[in-house]
């Protein structure tokens, strides 16, 4: 049994954003996204950056991951994105949802 999973990235442009949300649920790679507006700090090239980013956030099934992954880098316009994932668990309701949609 497939194991499930929230992956997690940020972009600075919608546009970019709306980029990886369409491909990836256009592949059936992910069951659904979420768009957040946010403002982040963080370190960069030792200095301190304050700005809005987009937060994406994706539900789908471990084994998807690399695939993932590789969507996102080949469409975000970060040096260094950020990918990550957390595992999840959840209603049956709720992971049947994700069964239906992810391939």
């Amino acid at each position: 049994m497939d194991k499930y999973i929230m992956v997690r990235t940020f972009c600075d442009k919608e546009e970019v954003a709306n980029s990886i949300v369409n491909k990836l649920l256009k592949e059936k790679l992910v069951a659904g996204a979420q768009i957040s507006s946010v403002n982040s700090v963080y370190w960069w090239n030792d200095e301190l950056e304050k700005t809005k980013e987009y937060k994406l956030v994706f539900r789908t099934k471990l084994s998807k991951y690399k695939d993932i992954e590789k969507v996102i880098k080949e469409l975000h316009d970060y040096e260094v994105c950020e990918i990550s994932y957390n595992f999840i668990d959840g209603s049956k309701e709720f992971l049947n949802w994700i069964d239906k949609y992810v391939d």
